[in-house]
């Protein structure tokens, strides 16, 4: 599969501390060493990886390694951390939406008193709620470190996840109705693919739990005591979202197996009705096939003397109406006749 085009690079300055912040779009790298003399912490934020010449300048002004800045030009990395001497690298997989498993890759370099983060660049992102809390000077953002603003931004990230879990959770509700109102050929296509991109997002998810869970075991001069506090945090909101995704393959599986019953159920359906049309002809067939044979009443009085009686016309469709309306009553009273296919249940929300 081709990689998706660069976007744009776009470059969002944070400078902050306990008296204040300040953020800036910047068009010239430069002025990030003048905001980085001005404010106790820096955040660049790089959205778009399409010039290359930006972004040689912010590696080289924060001195992030070069092997580091090849994984952020490569987009296909797999969640990791790597520990380098002046700062550390991660790799998180951000969610794009709400209806897709898709993810877009976000590198975070976390040093002293810096981060800067990089983004390939699609409309939308998971950070708009770490910015509101700059903004705003809500909780510690301003007076804690740059080990905390990481932790801010790797918690909206596994967050943003959640919302999408949810949307996988009402789309398999709907198949599930749909399966058992008529199983269709659609439904199971669509369970396919659900279980897919819940595969892809186990995946996704499991590395980047290995994330921080690394955070928490090593030692690293860029993370506080306090942060690894926090970080547990995120560890325990990882490991949900990938019980909730495994629960949700399961479900996915039960689901292929309740197609499978539902389709058994409504062959045996037909079959059955096929078989009571067939039985209750069968007595009938005999009865016209006795009276159709060629035998003449001429030659021996035992000949089918039916043929002769006012009434025998009459008579033979009174009897076979008897034997249809007999064996018709007796299979529903065995209940052969009603459907073995169960309706849903109501939701508990629906009125």
């Amino acid at each position: 599969m081709d990689a998706a085009p660069l976007q744009p690079t776009i470059v969002n300055v944070f400078g902050f501390g306990p008296t204040g912040c300040h953020e800036e779009k910047i068009d010239d790298p430069a002025r990030i060493a003048v905001l980085r003399d001005a404010w106790p912490l820096i955040w660049v934020d790089v959205e778009g990886l399409a010039d290359s010449s930006k972004l040689k300048s912010i590696a080289e002004m924060f001195g992030l390694h070069a092997l580091a800045m090849e994984d952020v030009i490569n987009r296909h990395q797999r969640a990791k951390l790597e520990e380098y001497e002046d700062h550390d690298f991660i790799i998180a997989r951000m969610a794009s939406s709400t209806d897709s498993a898709q993810t877009e890759q976000i590198g975070i370099f976390l040093g002293k008193n810096f981060v800067v983060t990089f983004q390939e660049g699609h409309p939308g992102d998971s950070l708009q709620e770490v910015r509101a809390r700059l903004r705003q000077n809500r909780g510690v953002a301003r007076i804690a470190g740059a080990d905390h603003l990481a932790y801010s931004i790797l918690d909206a990230i596994i967050d943003a996840f959640f919302p999408l879990l949810e949307s996988y959770g009402d789309q398999l509700e709907n198949i599930e109705d749909e399966i058992l109102r008529r199983p269709t050929a659609s439904a199971v296509s669509e369970l396919h693919q659900v279980k897919r991109e819940l595969l892809t997002l186990r995946r996704t998810m499991w590395s980047q739990r290995e994330v921080v869970h690394s955070m928490l075991r090593e030692t690293s001069p860029f993370v506080s005591n306090e942060a690894r506090v926090f970080l547990r945090d995120v560890y325990d909101h990882s490991v949900r979202i990938i019980e909730l995704v495994e629960t949700f393959r399961e479900l996915a599986s039960d689901l292929m197996e309740l197609y499978l019953s539902s389709v058994s159920n409504r062959l045996n359906d037909v079959m059955r009705v096929l078989t009571v049309i067939s039985t209750i002809f069968i007595p009938l067939t005999f009865i016209v096939g006795v009276y159709g044979m060629n035998f003449d009443t001429d030659v021996s009085a035992w000949n089918m003397p039916e043929l002769h009686w006012p009434f025998g016309y009459v008579g033979v469709w009174i009897v076979m109406l008897a034997i249809a309306g007999g064996l018709t009553l007796y299979f529903r009273r065995k209940g052969w006749l009603h459907s073995t296919v169960v309706a849903p249940p109501p939701r508990e929300n629906d009125e």
